[in-house]
């Protein structure tokens, strides 16, 4: 089934005079030979432009290709005019199935005998069409509401693209020099968990609820309210909205909207969404944005499609949080260290050398318009550093790399002159003073209150057992016991003398400042000396 699968993409793309896009140059010849000699099918598509065949291709090959050109649609910094604007189209413009078999769908869900039972005002024609699922308009209890539907057997065609996907990540594991590091079978396990849960609209149902939890009351982001009584696997209820599509830029401007404002405002949306919340969506290509322009000089987005989320666990956050203002700040033996620390980098890194290569990558990028910045050539640049250091890829910030790539194409399709970094930055600083100041501390005391005060009950009762353990061992096995905490009481208390003495030396400088009498500061001076030397006969011990 895979041959023949591989076999029906290879067709595909030749009907399509996919193949006309390399060029000859770049082909071997026995590529050439076999092209013509076993693969003689000819482009059937050849009065249409590039673009259009892309996107055609991309349709026919099915759902797991069309997301692939969702993505591809945001970067039109990489992309021809043509290309860009026909794979935009795959966002919510894909060809529709059967509305009779939507309706039968539904039906059966519901358990309704017609539609009218449940839904006025049904509307057979769909509103939007795309890989996964296609949505029609209808009234819920005199509610304006949408009616999203799951195409029929999908998900086996996603399993056997998938599959075939598992194989090709497994050949080039084994056969490309940096197959291990890339770990490509793990980046297509992680995509199949994404895309099957999409699937499953409970899920969706779950994640939106969760965003609307997340941004009530924001003027930043609005989620629309899902119905979670009327939904099922492959059908889910969520409120209609209006807004204008975040790609018709020619539509916001004639608005007067305030285009750098809203670029602002999705570089807000992303960053809370990962560093507050923890909980990001995953899925941001334009056909899934719309902004309400009620007030031009205020827009608001609105999100939909919440299928495929992210999460990152606290640590992945420090780290990312971390080298993103090291980044800012242009400390690159930060972002190094980081990178070493975190393990995505051998602990045997030359820190100097990494250091020096990420500063000849990044360094050219900062003080410059959106619009100025060669992310292609950066890009590359990252890649040929992270081969050279042996970086591994992490599978569990591919969806989190994914997003930013669809933020960045947005951004540069809305304010070319966007201070990524400008923007960014505070709400980082701000984010990292919260998580290492006392205010965090206070927070982390208070959450984990609860349980300690649960088990403290019990903390008499571990001692006693402790010490009748202790008393069970063999004497030898007792004292060595006994010596290993003499020894780390000893340390401890060498460190406490070192901290008070370091403590009084640095104030007996800083007094003569704002104090006249010099006896006061070598009263202090003295104190400190003594803890110090306290430590060292502690040390000697």
């Amino acid at each position: 089934m895979r041959i023949l699968r591989l076999y029906y993409i290879n067709k595909v793309l030749l009907q399509h005079g996919l193949d006309e896009l390399i060029p000859p140059k770049w082909l071997p010849w026995y590529a050439k030979l076999g092209r013509y000699g076993f693969f003689w099918l000819s482009n059937q598509h050849a009065d249409k432009s590039q673009g259009a065949r892309i996107r055609l291709a991309l349709q026919t090959l099915g759902p797991v290709f069309i997301k692939f050109g969702q993505m591809l649609s945001t970067r039109k910094d990489l992309l021809s005019i043509d290309i860009a604007n026909e794979l935009t189209i795959l966002q919510d413009q894909v060809k529709p199935f059967d509305s009779d078999v939507a309706e039968g769908i539904i039906l059966k869900a519901f358990g309704l005998q017609k539609i009218t039972d449940l839904f006025s005002n049904f509307s057979a024609k769909p509103l939007a069409s795309a890989s996964i699922a296609q949505v029609h308009a209808a009234t819920l209890n005199g509610k304006e509401v949408i009616i999203k539907v799951i195409r029929p057997d999908i998900k086996r065609t996603i399993e056997s693209d998938i599959d075939l996907m598992r194989t090709i990540a497994s050949a080039l594991q084994k056969l490309l020099p940096d197959g291990k590091r890339l770990r490509p079978v793990e980046v297509v396990e992680e995509y199949k968990r994404t895309i099957i849960d999409e699937l499953d609209l409970t899920h969706e149902a779950a994640n939106g609820i969760q965003f609307k939890r997340n941004f009530e009351n924001s003027d930043a982001l609005y989620v629309p309210t899902i119905y979670s009584d009327y939904c099922h696997r492959n059908v889910m209820v969520m409120e209609r909205i209006y807004g204008t599509p975040i790609a018709d830029i020619a539509k916001l401007k004639a608005l007067n909207t305030n285009m750098k404002k809203l670029a602002e405002r999705g570089v807000e949306v992303f960053f809370t969404q990962v560093f507050r919340d923890s909980f990001f969506h995953a899925d941001m290509h334009p056909g899934n944005i719309f902004v309400n322009t009620t007030n031009p000089s205020d827009p608001q987005y609105i999100t939909i499609d919440f299928g495929i989320v992210g999460t990152l666990n606290s640590e992945d956050k420090r780290y990312l949080a971390e080298n993103f203002i090291a980044f800012f700040n242009r400390n690159y033996r930060k972002v190094a260290q980081l990178h070493v620390d975190s393990g995505w980098v051998p602990s045997n890194t030359d820190i100097d050398d990494f250091e020096a290569s990420i500063r000849r990558v990044c360094e050219p990028i900062f003080q410059k318009p959106l619009a100025e910045i060669e992310f292609s050539n950066v890009l590359l640049q990252l890649f040929n550093t992270a081969r050279r250091f042996n970086m591994v890829i992490q599978p569990q910030l591919v969806l989190l790399q994914k997003t930013l790539l669809y933020i960045e194409g947005l951004g540069r399709q809305l304010y070319p002159e966007l201070d990524l970094w400008k923007t960014a930055k505070p709400f980082l600083e701000n984010w990292m003073k919260e998580q290492i100041g006392f205010k965090a501390m206070y927070t982390k005391v208070a959450a984990n209150l609860p349980y300690w005060s649960e088990k403290l009950p019990e903390m008499p009762d571990l001692v006693y057992d402790t010490f009748k353990q202790l008393k069970k061992l063999p004497e030898q096995q007792r004292l060595q016991f006994e010596l290993l905490q003499f020894q780390q009481n000893q340390q401890y208390k060498r460190l406490q003398y070192l901290v008070i003495g370091t403590t009084l030396i640095v104030v007996s400088v800083i007094v003569p400042i704002y104090h006249a009498d010099w006896w006061f500061s070598s009263v202090i001076a003295l104190g400190g000396v003594i803890s110090w030397f306290t430590a060292w006969r502690i040390q000697l011990r």
